[in-house]
């Protein structure tokens, strides 16, 4: 909400409303610079899961840097759950009323990991070969040439990366992708 918008000419404010919601519908990505822009954003709808954000999503917030965003999509990769604002500020190290103002467009949602519904992600770069044996589809014969690309050729820079490297069948890759986030 802008502060003193009461100030402002009505129609000056439903302009500025109006263009920004324009310049939202526009660029879906467009990264959000002012409290104006997130009501705007919540009004289109716009949500952002706090437990399934990528370091873009969490880009697109003011005052949200790349090391905190970085920080926060880690947390999430290794399991944990963010319940609310106050664990988003506690992981962060900073006082709550300083992301109030983004909490209009942020979702808590809570996963069951044991869930067959939203299957465990994990690293590709960073998983051993007794997590890859876990996922569906892969037994012990390819959780052990994953692990072995990787440490002859380095990270996997994405799922088509992967896929390339390891040559796996399409629909292979279409089974495996909801398992692996990178």
């Amino acid at each position: 909400m802008v502060m003193f918008d009461w100030l402002i000419p009505p129609e000056q404010v439903n302009a500025n409303w109006q263009s920004i919601r324009a310049r939202l519908q526009r660029d879906p990505y467009y990264r959000l610079q002012s409290a104006q822009e997130i009501e705007v954003a919540a009004a289109l709808g716009i949500k952002i899961d706090v437990n399934q954000a990528t370091v873009d999503d969490w880009l697109r917030l003011p005052g949200i840097s790349i090391h905190q965003a970085r920080s926060l999509v880690e947390l999430t990769s290794i399991g944990v759950q963010f319940c609310c604002l106050e664990d988003v500020a506690a992981a962060l190290s900073m006082p709550v009323q300083r992301l109030k103002p983004l909490q209009p467009i942020l979702n808590f949602c809570y996963y069951d990991t044991e869930s067959s519904l939203t299957p465990a992600q994990i690293n590709p770069n960073n998983a051993s070969v007794e997590q890859f044996t876990k996922i569906p589809g892969v037994d012990l014969f390819l959780a052990r040439a994953i692990v072995q690309n990787r440490n002859n050729l380095g990270k996997y820079r994405n799922l088509a990366d992967f896929q390339k490297r390891l040559a796996l069948s399409p629909q292979l890759i279409s089974e495996l992708m909801y398992y692996l986030r990178f």
